[in-house]
């Protein structure tokens, strides 16, 4: 298997990505590759990682999504790879129009950085073969631009299709709570075909069990679970 992990100019989460790939994945081929410089020819896995690509000029992800690499992407996507947005990769997602929504600032009116429970509502997708529905996961996340917004019949299409992947949850798993004001708190969505993965907590930063922050690894190794199955192609 090999993983490629897209390093924007502003990307600061790549370095982390790739060695939680490393751990995640073991065996597989992990690289980094300058967005200009793309080639996801022989890719089962790219991940966009987290950061604040091109500074977040004009707003999160907007320049980023306009990058040469978004074609390359969009390809990956076409022949039945894996493709994994993390925060600011998962605005990319939105602003190249690979997903569906906007982002908007927290409805705190600042940065949030802190750990958050999500629950898993959607297994539809190779990415999350490591988890089962209703499973709770505690991540950490870190944005200013975090608040996802959907209209009514958007959310309705998505909930019809399986593809809330996560929603923001209190401890328990079951009550509500909602950090940044995310529309129904989704935390995570699916694309068309299972194929898309765009999330807003970094499952990178909890890849650790010796520092007690190991679901992170569940999301991750879930295309690895795939793959073995013979599920992405």
């Amino acid at each position: 298997m090999t993983a490629d992990v897209v390093v924007f100019p502003g990307s600061n989460c790549d370095f982390d990505a790739a060695a939680a790939l490393s751990t995640a994945l073991p065996g597989a081929t992990v690289r980094r590759q300058w967005h200009a410089d793309l080639d996801l020819s022989g890719t089962d896995l790219c991940v966009l990682p987290g950061g604040f690509a091109y500074g977040d000029y004009l707003r999160a992800g907007a320049l980023a999504a306009r990058s040469p690499a978004i074609a390359a992407v969009k390809a990956l996507i076409a022949r039945g790879g894996l493709v994994l947005g993390i925060c600011n990769g998962f605005q990319v997602l939105v602003e190249a129009g690979i997903l569906p929504g906007a982002f908007q600032t927290n409805s705190v009116q600042h940065f949030l950085c802190r750990d958050v429970q999500v629950r898993v509502c959607s297994t539809a997708s190779p990415l999350l073969a490591g988890v089962r529905e209703g499973d709770v996961l505690r991540l950490p996340i870190a944005h200013q631009e975090g608040n996802y917004r959907l209209t009514p019949p958007e959310y309705e299409h998505l909930l019809g299709e399986g593809r809330i992947a996560l929603r923001y949850c209190g401890e328990d798993g079951q009550s509500e709570e909602n950090p940044n004001g995310s529309y129904g708190a989704v935390a995570g969505v699916l694309g068309a075909r299972g194929r898309v993965l765009g999330m807003m907590p970094h499952p990178e930063r909890a890849a650790w069990p010796k520092i007690g922050r190991a679901d992170g690894l569940r999301i991750l190794g879930g295309a690895a679970a795939s793959l073995a199955q013979g599920g992405v192609r």
